[in-house]
Order: structure tokens, then sequence, then C-alpha cells
């Protein structure tokens, strides 16, 4: 029971990684002990990134922009030409999008659909070969998708096509996980809820108290919150844990409709 959340001398390829909810993740996992790469699309940021945690443990850079086939094969022949299995894949870059519904472009609809759904589907597609010479039945290699509690709950937000790519995401996860379960890898979903990023910055300046009052635990989330969730999901202790979508939200969708 003592290893049960041990995730050290694994393997972990975190997209998205530079910062926000990708970054939180990839710290935990390399305080943890895993060797852990991280992709995002500007080179700068990535490696920075990787410098400042290679500080605590393993963390290499491999920028590439994932929104089209052409940098997933690029990412996936780096990966292949220093690893030989990979044990844990995180599923974290993504995209949003805001404008009055009369305005909504749609190369903004495409772009986030590329990148949120088509995106984690094709990557995993290309390295799944790598993920299952690292399963066994003791320890399945384990896929986690980023999706979020928009996905679950409809924000007033004009992110039109968020929200939607994130439920895709949330059923992806399911359908994966039904199909590669024989193959001895888990597909698990984490859901965010606020959560200080990049991509939260501006809402949280405009409308921070707001948005802490509705979260149930009266906090936004912090990074040891999102590490934590990945880090089970990455352990022994979630061996027999596949297909669900875990909300990491303080209560928001939990708690939704209580008194």
């Amino acid at each position: 029971m003592r290893d049960l959340f041990d995730v050290s001398g694994k393997v972990a390829l975190v997209t998205g990684g530079s910062r926000g909810i990708g970054e939180m993740i990839a710290h935990g996992f390399v305080a943890s002990g895993v060797k852990t790469y991280i992709s995002a699309r500007k080179a700068d940021a990535c490696n920075a990134t990787a410098e400042r945690l290679s500080g605590v443990g393993q963390c290499i850079s491999i920028p590439a922009d994932l929104s089209t086939l052409g940098g997933i094969s690029k990412l996936v022949g780096k990966i292949k030409a220093m690893e030989s299995k990979l044990d844990i894949l995180v599923n974290n870059a993504g995209a949003t999008w805001g404008a009055a519904i009369e305005d909504f472009p749609e190369s903004a609809w495409d772009k986030v659909m590329d990148i949120n759904v088509k995106g984690p589907f094709f990557l995993t597609q290309a390295l799944l070969a790598m993920l299952e010479a690292s399963a066994t039945d003791a320890d399945p290699a384990r896929i986690i998708n980023v999706g979020s509690v928009d996905g679950l709950n409809v924000n007033r937000l004009p992110t039109f096509c968020y929200g939607p790519s994130k439920a895709a995401v949330h059923h992806l996860t399911r359908t994966l996980a039904t199909h590669l379960a024989e193959r001895k890898i888990t597909v698990n979903a984490i859901a965010p809820g606020p959560f200080r990023s990049k991509m939260m910055a501006a809402t949280l300046e405009r409308h921070g108290e707001q948005i802490r009052k509705g979260v149930p635990l009266g906090r936004i989330g912090e990074p040891e919150d999102m590490a934590g969730a990945a880090i089970y999901l990455a352990s022994r202790a979630s061996t027999y844990v596949t297909g669900v979508v875990i909300p990491v939200d303080g209560g928001i969708v939990g708690c939704a409709g209580t008194l």
C-alpha cells in the first residue's frame, strides 16, 4: 500500500506542457520521478519550462504544433528516437476562442476542434505501439485526456466551440477506453474547473470573485490539485479505473443543483 501512488521510473509525454494545466501536471510528474517530455507550439516557452522543471527532475522539451498531422508526426518521430516505450500520455494541448455568435468565424471553430479533439485522437493513434510496449496487466499504460467542466456544464461565455470540443474529448475518452482495454491501456479524463492559467487569466481578472463564490469549496484550484489527480491516474492506485471523467473543480459539477 505504501507504494500505491509511486510513479517514479515511468516515462510520460505531456502536450501543452509549457504552461497552465499542462505545466502543473508535468511539474507533478517530474517531482515524482517521472521522466517527462513536454510539448508546446512555442519553442521558447517549451524550452524555458523544461529548463525550469529540470531543476527538480528529468524534463525534456519537444516543441511541436499538434493541430496538424505533420506536427504530430514530427513529435512522434522525436519521441521514438529517444524512447522504446511510453508509460503515460497526457493529451492536454488545447485552445479556445471567444466572439459574439454573429461574428464567430469558421476558422476559429476549426482551430479549436483540430487542437482539442482531432489532435488527441491522432497522437494517441501514432503512439499506440509505444504505449502497448509498456503495458502489463498489473500496470497498464495510461492515457489521460484533459477535458473541462465546460464539457459537462454550459457556461455563459461566448466560447461556442470550446464546451462542445471538451464534451467530445470526454466521449472520445470513453470510446478509446472501450477499444484499448484489451491492449492493457487505460483511458481517463480530467475535467478541470477554474485554475490560474493563461487561458483563464482574463476571465479570473474580470470575474474572479464571482467565480470563487460559485465554487462549493470556495477557492480557485491550485497546481497541487491538478498534479494529484494526474498522479493518481498514472499510478497503481488507478489500475482498475478506465473510461471515467473526473471533475477537478472544487465541487462545481458534483454539487450542482444541491440546496
